[in-house]
């Protein structure tokens, strides 16, 4: 494999560290652009010493210029977690999928360079077809409190296309579904760390919604391998294609998975599903497996010892 120039935003961050690191084992050489808003330098600490590895620290609501060749970009830059993306930075999050995709598509162009980009299964909203097919147009609230992450996705996922169709700018994009792993902060807010922080920790187990919801959670090695077939599919196949894990499991079965590895007695308690929270999601990756030949190799349970590994390290354990 030819070494590459490749940007990756959103660098420091739970996606975005791992990619950073796959990427220098193949002998890469790794900008790393973050403004360290949910990631941290923590998560690519062992890359630093490496000098194929740089880090920039830059907001991608604001230009980018580099000096040296650009071959790929990776755009993963966005607070990910309702946690996040709610409430005081929600006008962030719609600046950071617009400008920053707008910024990103800049840089592109003048270094004709491939983009890829980082989409969500969020576009599909709460879906009426399941599972959710790329052909699906979603059932989006478009003034919602999540609509900051939910639409701006999807907004970022037209201006690509235009930059596609308008300056011929080479793009990849991908629609990620449920991620778990290593590296997640456990204060996101996110179902998986959620639940084995506050087991790990000896507390009750919150869910929201009567546990009925379902999810599709991929381990972030197999996401992972799904970005890199990607971005290196043949030029013109543009996607999106879902990357996410295909089982579905409610998450009250999360809940009692974790609290069987974990042990201890742990009361579930329910709380109010927020508001467009969707209750079902689940992918269709007939596509992936046709254009990328790839699907998760790593189960649930595996994916959540190696989790679970990890949040020991990180949780005050009880």
């Amino acid at each position: 494999m030819t070494s590459k120039n490749i940007v990756v935003t959103g660098g420091t961050g739970f996606l975005g560290s791992h990619l950073c690191k796959r990427l220098i084992e193949q002998g890469h050489r790794v900008i790393c652009v973050d403004n360290n808003y949910t990631g941290s330098l923590e998560n690519v600490k062992e890359l630093q010493s490496n000098p194929n590895f740089s880090f920039i620290l830059h907001d991608v609501t604001q230009p980018l210029e580099i000096q040296e060749r650009v071959d790929q970009i990776y755009n993963l830059a966005c607070p990910a977690s309702p946690r996040h993306y709610q409430g005081k930075a929600s006008i962030f999050t719609t600046k950071t999928c617009v400008l920053g995709v707008l910024n990103m598509c800049e840089l592109a162009k003048k270094h004709n360079a491939r983009i890829f980009h980082s989409s969500t299964s969020e576009v599909y909203g709460e879906p009426a077809v399941h599972p959710q097919p790329e052909t699906y147009r979603g059932n989006v609230n478009p003034i919602g409190i999540r609509a900051c992450y939910d639409e701006g996705k999807r907004c970022a996922e037209s201006i690509l296309f235009d930059y596609y169709r308008q300056e011929g700018v080479d793009i990849k994009v991908v629609r990620i579904f449920n991620t778990y792993g290593p590296n997640m902060n456990p204060e996101d807010g996110r179902v998986v760390s959620n639940v084995i922080c506050q087991a790990l920790s000896g507390e009750d187990i919150t869910l929201y919604g009567d546990g009925t919801q379902t999810r599709s959670f991929c381990y972030v090695d197999d996401l992972i391998e799904g970005f890199i077939r990607m971005m290196n599919t043949p030029k013109g196949f543009t996607g999106p294609v879902n990357l996410g894990n295909p089982g579905e499991f409610t998450v009250k079965e999360l809940a009692e998975m974790v609290i069987s590895k974990i042990g201890g007695k742990h009361k579930i308690v329910f709380q109010p599903l927020p508001k467009d929270d969707p209750t079902h999601r689940q992918p269709d990756i007939t596509l992936a497996k046709e254009k990328l030949q790839w699907e998760p190799k790593i189960s649930l349970s595996e994916g959540l010892d190696k989790t679970i590994a990890y949040f020991r390290t990180k949780v005050e354990v009880k």
